[in-house]
């Protein structure tokens, strides 16, 4: 039998990362790159400490797969970056973001790599308008520092990456059965706790954004590794549902879910809903600063894409929807409504808390 070959996962204890080891695991040897302090071997997964902010960590990581593992690496499956709402400078992302693969590309030339995979974002793109599809083509004008750095990063591996295929995956916003997702999380918990804000939006309601599920991300991730023989030296792809919902299609779907009345939300000026995050920001009794004034002129941005060139090209298809997930994201939220928010990151009020510690059903 064929020894089995080597796939090494940047970030490979985040949730992406957890699920790419699980499910090429068993057919791989799995190497993660984390920010550890000891190494650490699992059934599926060597775990190495590597900052990839540092020359030295990057060096001993790559070093120890060298001593171990022999120089054939089956594929890299980039996934470690920098990311932050409230940060809006480049100097994190460019450090661990940009240079950090720039430091990992310079240093598996000494490697025999059969593919390079990068995890970048739909966000690279301009928005569209209802109707239109975004495909590869569409204009890249990424609008803050984290789809600044996809882009700078996306350049840095076309200069870097030497006789090592490419692939770059722009991906949209991921969410799994338990939600997992910031902006899906945030608009369910407005709704659940009947926030005043629930009812407002700052622009246009019939506007939306693609979303996959983690399932159909590992899957299509697994097939670019499965098919790397067959691909271009160097392919980017879109990959999402290829479905937008609407703001306000999702917040009447969520209000129905959770069994309330009719659920109304208006659209407000942003510069008023500037002002509102301003407040929510710098307020001592306010403990929500998720929203950030700077990302009112983002509410709005509309993405529809095209993901036929993905479907072609890797055999691939997405076979969850937001719309038919959502029903689950809400029975897991209703049938242990403490545990959900803790999985979230969500902080949930404590007279909500009390209410359900004492058996009360919240707003019902």
């Amino acid at each position: 039998m064929a020894e089995k070959g080597v796939i090494l996962v940047t970030g490979s204890c985040g949730r992406i990362g957890a699920a790419i080891v699980k499910k090429l695991g068993s057919d791989h040897r799995m190497v993660g790159f984390e920010l550890l302090k000891a190494f650490y071997a699992s059934a599926n997964e060597e775990l190495v400490p590597c900052d990839l902010s540092s020359d030295e960590s990057t060096h001993q990581a790559l070093r120890h797969i060298r001593d171990f593992y022999g120089t054939n690496i089956t594929a890299v499956i980039h996934l470690a970056a920098y990311y932050s709402f409230k940060d809006r400078s480049m100097k994190k992302y460019d450090k661990i973001t940009v240079e950090g693969t720039r430091r990992l590309l310079r240093g598996l030339q000494d490697f025999n790599v059969g593919q390079f995979i990068f995890s970048s974002t739909m966000l690279v793109h301009q928005p569209c308008q209802p109707g239109q599809k975004i495909n590869e083509e569409w204009p890249v004008a990424p609008k803050w520092a984290y789809p600044l750095s996809k882009v700078k990063t996306e350049k840095v591996i076309h200069e870097e990456r030497g006789n090592i295929p490419t692939v770059n995956l722009r991906i949209s916003g991921v969410y799994d059965d338990d939600c997992h997702s910031i902006p899906i999380g945030q608009q369910i918990q407005r709704i659940y706790e009947n926030q005043m804000n629930a009812h407002l939006f700052a622009g246009d309601l019939t506007h939306g954004a693609d979303f996959m599920h983690m399932d159909d991300l590992v899957e299509a991730i697994a097939s670019c590794v499965h098919k790397r023989a067959e691909l271009p030296e160097e392919l980017t792809l879109l990959i999402g549902e290829g479905k937008t919902y609407s703001y306000d299609y999702l917040q009447r779907r969520i209000c129905s879910l959770l069994e309330e009345s009719e659920f109304n939300t208006h659209a407000l000026p942003k510069s008023v809903a500037k002002f509102g995050a301003w407040v929510e920001n710098h307020l001592p009794f306010m403990d929500n600063d998720f929203i950030q004034p700077w990302m009112i002129d983002l509410a709005d941005d509309h993405y529809e894409l095209d993901i036929s060139k993905a479907k072609q090209i890797l055999d691939w298809e997405p076979k969850h929807s937001l719309d038919k997930t959502l029903p689950v994201m809400i029975n897991a939220l209703k049938h242990d409504p403490i545990a959900w928010y803790h999985k979230n990151g969500l902080t949930m009020p404590e007279h909500i808390k009390k209410k359900i510690e004492e058996g009360h059903v919240v707003n019902k």
